[in-house]
């Protein structure tokens, strides 16, 4: 007879030791840094809208320090939905340690990231500030780039204006339908299904009423458009049902865009400019136009008002290229680099993109002729390290896609994105390149991972390992005897 296996199985009526809420987590854990950065934080505006004091009536109101700090680790943990970081305070010990008992509904949560997002703008500036004053921060030479992020509205969702000036009818027909009947009895589950239904319906009809406007101005700026461009009007209409304007009655304030993978999807246009020598957000925005261009303009004015001082040069890729914007960042003694506009067909052509056109202003030849220059080619490198790896943080930290609607909401989003950035010493925030040895090699491991490199590269890896005495992992290679 065959022996039976000896298998470990679960006990769950055994009994748990004992610990506080402080020992839950280890000396060195993440949250404790998150928790110990925005101690340290001027709260002064949030405590001032607290109507809950001492001597009158009313629930204690909940600490904004503690609502600031979960919202904060919970973007540097990638959590962007109220439900799910509602569900984390319950489960995860990090957040069970950061609430410390305190609950907070997952409404309280979404309310206060939504409408606590001018604070935490102002918050961020000032924290960029005092960097600035303590020369932490400079701003020689910045680089802006801007990253689409899809919305939280479906395809669906859009409608000409025809569709969405009958859609406000059905709705209120359906409110009406609602309030008239029968009240049920207060405190029961229906009484808060009914107040759900008919909070739903008004939402819908406030979001139906903005999508209309947004639908008109998107008619009118198509019109003028199309004045400005003959043949498009003539295509326009050849099919006038396909060229009519579109909203979102879902979320009215995003814009069909064209994503990287070529698609286009309900999406919203983030906008951060960054310091190239620290790597630093100092400014962010959100818009809707699904191009870069104009854009430069308005965000250099932006950091001006904001930090009472204006870039020394501006780093931008060519989708930010438009002449007006050259014109008056050179007026206003900014430096621009910036690939011109139509230099890959101009070298397809066999012409120089560089060479100052006849339509140029003088700061388009002067951005033509600088950019020709070696220097200029060196720092016109310097915006993929800096913007690109902005980018790619805010996108490993789950900013995509939005779980809000709204471009207050999503503004708030990305606000406490780039404050992630800015919390000291957080491994999720800013990642630590491997140990090196005194020659250089990692302490363990190989410098790429072996999917990454090519054959070619790996053995001329081998080969300079070998002729410094060290194997494949970087350990010393002992001669045989």
């Amino acid at each position: 007879m065959d022996a039976l296996p000896r298998l470990r199985t679960p006990d769950r009526g055994a009994t748990v030791a004992s610990l506080t809420i402080d020992e839950l987590v280890s000396a060195d854990d993440p949250v404790r840094v998150i928790w110990s950065y925005v101690t340290t934080l001027n709260l002064d505006r949030f405590v001032a809208t607290i109507r809950a004091v001492e001597g009158r009536p009313g629930r204690n109101a909940t600490d904004p320090r503690l609502l600031v700090a979960r919202w904060m680790f919970a973007t540097v943990e990638g959590v962007g939905s109220a439900r799910r970081l509602a569900r984390l305070c319950v489960r995860d010990v990090g957040f069970r340690w950061l609430c410390g008992g305190v609950t907070v509904s997952h409404h309280r949560r979404s309310n206060f990231r939504t409408h606590a997002g001018t604070e935490l703008e102002a918050l961020f500036h000032e924290h960029v500030a005092i960097r600035m004053h303590a020369e932490l921060v400079h701003l020689k030479r910045v680089a802006q780039d801007g990253m689409r992020v899809r919305a939280h509205a479906g395809a669906g969702s859009f409608h000409r204006l025809g569709s969405l000036e009958q859609c406000p009818r059905e709705v209120a027909e359906q409110l009406r339908l609602l309030q008239d009947q029968p009240d049920p009895p207060k405190g029961t589950a229906a009484c808060r299904s009914r107040a759900a239904r008919e909070r739903h319906a008004r939402e819908k009809l406030e979001r139906l009423k903005v999508a209309q406007q947004d639908a008109a101005e998107l008619a009118r700026a198509g019109a003028a458009r199309l004045r400005r461009n003959p043949p498009a009007a003539a295509k326009a209409a050849a099919n006038p049902v396909r060229s009519a304007p579109r909203a979102s009655s879902t979320d009215p304030a995003c814009r069909r865009m064209k994503m990287p993978d070529g698609g286009y999807r309900p999406a919203y246009n983030v906008q951060a400019m960054t310091t190239t020598a620290e790597k630093i957000i100092v400014a962010v925005d959100v818009t809707n136009p699904g191009t870069d261009g104009g854009l430069l303009g308005p965000m250099r004015d932006r950091v001006e008002a904001t930090y009472g001082r204006k870039p020394g040069e501006a780093r931008v890729d060519g989708g930010f290229a438009s002449g007006a914007d050259v014109e008056r960042a050179a007026r206003s003694g900014v430096t621009v680099f910036m690939p011109p506009k139509g230099a890959r067909a101009d070298r397809l052509a066999g012409r120089d993109p560089c060479a100052p056109k006849r339509r140029d202003g003088p700061g388009m030849k002067a951005l033509r002729v600088r950019m020709g220059s070696p220097d200029g080619q060196a720092i016109d490198k310097e915006r993929a390290p800096t913007a690109e790896w902005v980018n790619a943080g805010m996108r490993n930290r789950g900013l995509y896609p939005f779980r809000v609607r709204g471009l207050v909401a999503v503004r708030a989003v990305v606000v406490l994105h780039a404050r992630a950035q800015l919390v000291p010493d957080h491994p999720a925030v800013r990642p630590q390149a491997p140990a090196a040895t005194m020659d250089g090699y990692p302490a363990r491991g190989r410098t790429k991972s072996k999917r990454t490199q090519s054959r070619a590269a790996r053995r001329v890896t081998r080969g300079a390992a070998r002729a410094q005495g060290r194997g494949r992992r970087g350990q010393k290679i002992t001669p045989s005897a």
